[in-house]
């Protein structure tokens, strides 16, 4: 635990060039697989993210949880190492391994020193391609798994959250819970991790960026050696774009807690649409500035009706949502759902003003270098980057993009993209002027 410590250490101290200094480099090796890298000689340490297109949203039916299982499980055990002694090596070795699910991709990540690379770059190769799944380390996994799950069953801010995603998407795999059910987690087999790995896990659908100590004739034959072993193609699938339920409606879930946890929106953009920036742009006036923005004042400020008020922009591969919530006492909840909706009206019908367009715009720009503090993070945007298709010079042009936008673009935006009678609310609690309105 020592050795982790100390390489966690490391990597927090790790700070990398602001943002318009970051050189990337593609690197594709003589099988053409390609990884974004980010050279840092200062420290000796490698990080690496991956991510494999196509996540739980694409788990079968009635085996919701799949993804999450064999993300919890594929580092417990590979090749000719039992659980405990592929977790004794990575911790012997200053080894940080990582898997994960979400509803679009599959990702992972490795964070070693670089004298202790070979070893880590063979550790995850044999986790990706020989994982063992063997059946006392996944059950043990699995208890953890459903009591995570109970534990969220009673969480108001997680029911909340669920119960709009069944709303916005009925008949899509965007309305299941990512991480699965009581009811479905115990159906999974060893087999169906198998057959995720053997179908799911492939160089086609893989995307790599890599940060630190390591120069780009290492990260080419690292390629080979990680991901060599991968079969060329994932199996073919394919995930039907939709779009949110429409229609103004309220759903309340009573729980015996004092505060009503309130979570509501619509159907909004995804990142490739073009007018993306006006809106991130406007829902930071909206509910995405924190202290500076309208949700943020009204609520909290003039009334204290809650601690926080919030919205953001949900960008998904087959669909996109505006989302929003805060959390209040239930017998301010019915006031405080009105003066949100008035402040999305507000915006929808009016925009945003001059100064709150060129406060919102210095804030977007000036803050964006904040984002590149350690090689972890910046790691993980290489990934995002990739998986988003914005192209290897997007850090370049990001913040010329939003400095482009002016007051026409998002008040146009606002006026489209704001449906302020076709919101969709979930209010968790006992709350107060507050029913049901299917």
């Amino acid at each position: 635990m020592r050795s982790l410590a100390a390489l966690a250490l490391i990597a927090g101290a790790l700070m990398v060039a602001p943002a318009n200094a970051i050189e990337i480099q593609e690197v594709t090796n003589k099988s053409g697989i390609t990884a974004w890298l980010v050279e840092d000689h200062g420290n000796p340490i490698i990080t690496m993210n991956i991510a494999f297109r196509g996540g739980s949203a694409l788990d079968p039916d009635g085996k919701e949880g799949l993804a999450n299982l064999a993300a919890s499980t594929m580092d417990e055990g590979a090749g000719d190492l039992d659980s405990q002694a592929f977790q004794r090596k990575l911790e012997d070795l200053s080894i940080s391994l990582r898997f994960g699910s979400r509803r679009d991709n599959f990702t992972g990540s490795l964070r070693t020193l670089t004298a202790n690379s070979s070893q880590a770059f063979s550790l995850l190769a044999a986790a990706l391609t020989k994982p063992r799944f063997d059946t006392k380390a996944v059950e043990r996994v699995r208890r953890q798994i459903l009591a995570g799950l109970r534990r969220s069953a009673e969480n108001p801010r997680d029911i909340a959250s669920r119960a709009l995603m069944r709303q916005f998407f009925p008949n899509h795999a965007y309305g299941r819970p990512s991480d699965g059910t009581l009811a479905t987690v115990p159906l999974i087999k060893l087999a169906d991790l198998r057959v995720f790995v053997a179908q799911r896990i492939a160089r086609d659908n893989l995307v790599v960026g890599i940060v630190g100590d390591i120069t780009p004739a290492r990260t080419a034959a690292m390629l080979d050696i990680v991901f060599g072993g991968l079969p060329a193609k994932a199996a073919p699938w394919t995930l039907p774009e939709v779009q949110a339920v429409p229609g103004k409606r309220t759903i309340v879930i009573d729980k015996p807690v004092p505060q009503s946890i309130i979570r509501f929106g619509h159907a909004g953009i995804k990142r490739d649409d073009p007018d993306f920036f006006a809106a991130y742009v406007m829902n930071y006036v909206l509910g995405g500035g924190g202290f500076e923005s309208r949700l943020y004042e009204e609520v909290r400020e003039k009334r204290g009706l809650a601690y926080s008020a919030w919205s953001y922009l949900s960008p998904m591969n087959a669909a996109g949502l505006v989302l929003g919530g805060a959390g209040t006492a239930n017998e301010r909840a019915g006031e405080t759902i009105g003066v949100m909706r008035d402040v999305w009206r507000r915006m929808a019908d009016k925009g945003v003003s001059p100064k709150e367009l060129e406060d919102a715009k210095t804030y977007l720009t000036g803050s964006y270098s904040l984002r590149f503090t350690s090689s972890r993070r910046i790691s993980s945007i290489l990934v995002g980057i990739q998986l988003q298709r914005l192209g290897i010079d997007y850090i370049e042009k990001r913040n010329g993009l939003i400095a482009a936008i002016n007051n026409d673009d998002v008040n146009r935006v606002a006026k489209t993209l704001l449906k302020p009678d076709g919101i969709t609310l979930v209010v968790v609690g006992k709350p107060k002027n507050v029913t049901t309105q299917p």
